[in-house]
């Protein structure tokens, strides 16, 4: 045996060189991109077209604080392995991600660093997507929604007024 140290030697450095190196080429090629039949989100469907379809969509984190803590990637990377599998198996397989700010968590949150909820939940929100790409989760990063878009808000709003209004008579209360 030699007592000679080998000549390359894996390590931190390179196994972080190595994962980003792959997550680039993954983000070029748009590998965990789910093409549409038509529009802007169209290129590659001849690729997919005559596969069976798949939606996955996790539970939305809460951008909340600096970031992800360690009991997210738990769910995440199950669901990350059902994609992955179906993939394989000749699914056209839409992985999803979005993120849940309403409630008192980003607003305290805010009130604790004196910045506007926006900022931080902006903020909160730019460094989960980094640690989600860092953990080599398959998420089509072109589908993403938080709660606080309003896009997203006026139809939740909407929603809630057609209920409403679906059993709330307004002349009978006056």
């Amino acid at each position: 045996m030699s007592d000679e140290a080998p000549r390359y030697r894996y390590g931190a450095a390179l196994a972080n060189e190595i994962e980003a190196r792959w997550q680039d080429r993954w983000a070029a090629e748009g590998t965990y991109h789910a093409p549409n039949p038509t529009g802007s989100l169209a290129e590659g469907f001849e690729r997919v077209e005559g596969r069976p379809k798949l939606y996955v969509l996790d539970m939305f984190p809460y951008p909340s604080g600096v970031g992800l803590h360690v009991g997210h990637p738990l769910g995440y990377i199950g669901t990350d392995v059902y994609a992955r599998f179906k993939r394989m198996t000749g699914h056209n397989v839409l992985h999803a991600m979005g993120y849940d700010a309403f409630g008192l968590p980003a607003e305290q949150y805010a009130v604790q660093t004196g910045q506007h909820p926006r900022v931080t939940t902006e903020a909160n929100i730019a460094t989960m997507r980094a640690q989600f790409r860092a953990l080599g989760l398959g998420h089509d990063d072109r589908r993403s929604v938080a709660t606080t878009d309003v896009d997203y808000y006026r139809w939740t709003q909407w929603i809630f007024l057609q209920i409403y209004s679906s059993w709330f008579d307004a002349e009978a209360q006056g």
